[in-house]
C-alpha cells in the first residue's frame, strides 16, 4: 500500500465525489477510480458504495478513513521531523566544559543565548579536564567543548575564539602579602605552589610555570590539586599560593584572597572546541550562535 493510495482515499471520502476528488488530486477520474479499486481489492473489502449523487463509505470504510488520516498525519510530522533535524533544531547537544571555563560568564550567556534559539534541542553537560574532553570530543561523547586554548591543536579539532581571561594570585589570607593591591610574581619565588597536574590541564600549567619563569624563577611543586576549585581549598589550607583564571574568584572560601598580578598583565585563552569533521547541524548551529555571540562583545 502506497501513501499515494491512502490520500487518493481521502480525498474521495472527503468529496464523496470521484469526479471532483480527481480535480482535486490533479489527475483523471478513470486513474483515480481504478487506483481506489486497486486499494480495495488489495484491502479486500469495498471501502465506497455508489449512489446517485457520487459515492459514500461504506462501514469498513468508516472505520478505514479513521486510521487514514492517522497515517497521514503521522508521515507529516515525520516528514517535519526530519527536516527540523535536519536544521538542528531538535536532537541533543554534548557541550563539555572544565571546571574553570564553567565559572567564565560568557560560557552561561552564550548557553543561554543558544538554548533561546533552539528551546527543543537537549543539552547535556559533561566536565573534565582538557585531556579528558580533547578525548571525549574525539570519540563523539561530546559535541563541542569549552577548554583553555594553548598552543598546541590536536590533529583533527578546530578552536574557536571566546574569551581572553586574567589571571590572579590566589594567596592564604594569612599569607605575608595578603594585604598588598597588587603582587608581583617574583615575591612568590619562595613559595609552594599548588597546581593542577600537567597532564590534566596542560595549558593552565604551562601559564602558571611559563609566568614564574618571566619573573625570574622556577616554582616550587606543592600539593597537586584533582581540580581547579580543589586549588582555592587547599590554598585556604595554606598549602601554598597558585594563579587562577579571575572568574575563578566567584569562589569565595574562607581564608583565601586574590590579587592583580603587578606588571604586566597574564591571560589564558578559552575557546570552543569542535571536531573538524563533517559538521551536524544542531553543533554547527551552536558555532555560529558562539560567533555571533563572541563578535558582538568586541
Amino acid at each position: 500500500m502506497e501513501l499515494r493510495h491512502i490520500r487518493y482515499f481521502l480525498a474521495v471520502a472527503e468529496e464523496q465525489n470521484v469526479t471532483r476528488a480527481a480535480e482535486r488530486l490533479g489527475i483523471g477520474q478513470p486513474p483515480l477510480s481504478q487506483q481506489i479499486h486497486a486499494l480495495e481489492d488489495e484491502i479486500g473489502v469495498r471501502l465506497f458504495r455508489r449512489t446517485g449523487h457520487g459515492v459514500v463509505l461504506t462501514e469498513a470504510g468508516e472505520v478505514f478513513v479513521v486510521d487514514a488520516k492517522r497515517i497521514l498525519a503521522d508521515t507529516r510530522l515525520a516528514v517535519e521531523k526530519a527536516q527540523s533535524a535536519g536544521r538542528g533544531e531538535i536532537g541533543q547537544l554534548n557541550i563539555g566544559f572544565t571546571g574553570s571555563a564553567a565559572f567564565n560568564p560568557v560560557v552561561s550567556r552564550l548557553i543561554r543565548t543558544y538554548r533561546q534559539a533552539f528551546p527543543n534541542v537537549t543539552l547535556t553537560l559533561a566536565e573534565g579536564n582538557t585531556a579528558q574532553l580533547l578525548a571525549y570530543l574525539d570519540d563523539g561523547r561530546v559535541d563541542v567543548a569549552f577548554i583553555r586554548l594553548g598552543s598546541q591543536s590536536p590533529a583533527g579539532v578546530q578552536f574557536h575564539h571566546i574569551a581572553i581571561e586574567p589571571m590572579r594570585v590566589v594567596l592564604p589570607a594569612t599569607h605575608r602579602l595578603a594585604r598588598k593591591r597588587k603582587v608581583d610574581l617574583s615575591e612568590l619565588a619562595d613559595d609552594p605552589f599548588v597546581l593542577l597536574p600537567r597532564e590534566a590541564s596542560p595549558t593552565l600549567h604551562d601559564v602558571i610555570v611559563g609566568a614564574c619563569s618571566d619573573a625570574g624563577f622556577t616554582p616550587i611543586a606543592g600539593q597537586q590539586a584533582p581540580q581547579l576549585s580543589s586549588v582555592v581549598n587547599l590554598v585556604a589550607a595554606e598549602f601554598g599560593v597558585s594563579l587562577v583564571p579571575a572568574s575563578v574568584c566567584q569562589i569565595q572560601v574562607e581564608g583565601v584572597v586574590y590579587h592583580d598580578v603587578a606588571g604586566k598583565g597574564i591571560s589564558i585563552r578559552l575557546a570552543l572546541a569542535s571536531r573538524i569533521e563533517a559538521t551536524p547541524a544542531k553543533t554547527a548551529n551552536f558555532l555560529e550562535t558562539a560567533r555571533q555571540f563572541t563578535s558582538s562583545m568586541q
